[in-house]
């Protein structure tokens, strides 16, 4: 099989998040055909973000004189137009090609070896399924917003039906709760108001808790604002996600190699 070290890149980390960044790549790969169908544009800087996040979350630890921990990282160097991980395989690519497969398989193999490495070693794991969107793409009549959280409809996060007053009392809530309180527009995070949410793709559902045991996946999409026009803004919502993170994570009894 061919080394497909260049196109999918990762690394397993100290804690049991990970962040999976599928749509990212910018290499337009000659040997795989060029899809024909389906979505076809780059979540641009989604890779760097993923980057940043983990910078800060290292960060965060070593503020607070704790040991400094980072989240495992997967993603691939492929552009979307070549190969979409967040579908179903036989919708992925050209099904001609020998290599998409390959790097298919290898993205969503290693996506669960982590899985299972954080469930054998924290009794659980979450991914957090990094994307992007443009401000301008929204369909009218909702309102304007910087970051959306999927979770299809909290089945990724568990995998029994929640009460209505405990549906915001996990990492999704505590996200929704900083953002609001730092005046950042996010959805869902308006009772009043019907939402434009993205329920999650594929990723979020197969690796959700609906399907494996003691593993939560949510797919975190993140405005163009925020990815490309403004550094300030940029900074300011991966230090806060990654002091939510911090909160979620750092009482755990953490093993390590």
């Amino acid at each position: 099989m061919e080394d497909l070290s260049k196109y999918i890149i990762h690394k397993k980390g100290s804690i049991p998040l990970i962040l999976s960044v599928p749509h990212g790549g910018e290499v337009f790969c000659k040997e795989i055909p060029t899809r024909s169908s389906g979505i076809l544009g780059i979540d641009k800087n989604t890779i760097s973000l993923a980057q940043k996040l983990i910078e800060h979350i290292q960060n965060t630890y070593r503020d607070r004189n704790y040991q400094i921990e980072k989240p495992s990282i997967i993603y691939c160097n492929i552009a979307r137009n070549k190969i979409d991980l967040n579908r179903p395989i036989e919708k992925a690519f050209d099904q001609s090609s020998v290599l998409a497969k390959n790097v298919y398989q290898f993205y969503h193999g290693t996506l669960r070896k982590y899985i299972n490495y954080n469930i054998e070693t924290f009794n659980r794991s979450l991914i957090l399924d990094i994307h992007g969107f443009e401000t301008k793409s929204r369909p009218k009549g909702f309102r304007d917003v910087d970051i959306i959280i999927g979770t299809n409809n909290l089945k990724s996060l568990y995998a029994k039906a929640l009460k209505k007053k405990d549906w915001s009392k996990n990492i999704r809530g505590e996200i929704v709760k900083k953002f609001l309180e730092l005046e950042i527009p996010i959805a869902p995070g308006h009772q009043r108001r019907r939402e434009y949410v993205l329920s999650g793709g594929y990723i979020t559902k197969k690796y959700g808790a609906s399907n494996i045991k003691n593993s939560q996946a949510m797919q975190i999409e993140f405005s163009d604002r925020i990815r490309i026009h403004n550094e300030n803004l940029k900074t300011l919502v991966l230090k806060s996600l990654a002091e939510t993170i911090f909160k979620e994570f750092n009482s755990i009894n953490l093993l390590h190699d």
